[in-house]
């Protein structure tokens, strides 16, 4: 089975449509930027917690609740999953030291 975050995306999209009683998705972006962050950052919160406790299992369900309010957080923000593709791909091309004081070169 396949499936990528692309494809969650367009789900998130075509569900941000439906009515926020019906759809979870929905419900939580007409609540707002704002919350959709405070829930990304609930999230990887408890994401860190089940890395720490050593639970594969929580870490994996945990890590697939993430990588969704990810994507929500990005709607939410109108940015397309894409838009961060690129930016690692032009990450890329440096090792990640050169990038990185590359990156505080510019700041």
């Amino acid at each position: 089975m396949s499936f990528t975050l692309e494809e969650l995306e367009k789900i998130i999209a075509r569900r941000a449509n439906i009515s926020p009683e019906k759809s979870y998705s929905a419900k939580l972006l007409s609540s707002g930027a704002k919350k959709c962050a405070e829930k990304f950052g609930e999230e990887a919160i408890e994401l860190i917690i089940a890395a720490i406790s050593g639970d594969k299992d929580e870490l994996g369900q945990e890590a697939a609740d993430m990588l969704y309010h990810f994507l929500i957080l990005l709607k939410a923000h109108n940015i397309e999953f894409a838009q961060i593709l690129n930016i690692l791909h032009k990450r890329t091309s440096l090792s990640g030291l050169e990038e990185k004081q590359a990156r505080k070169q510019k700041n």
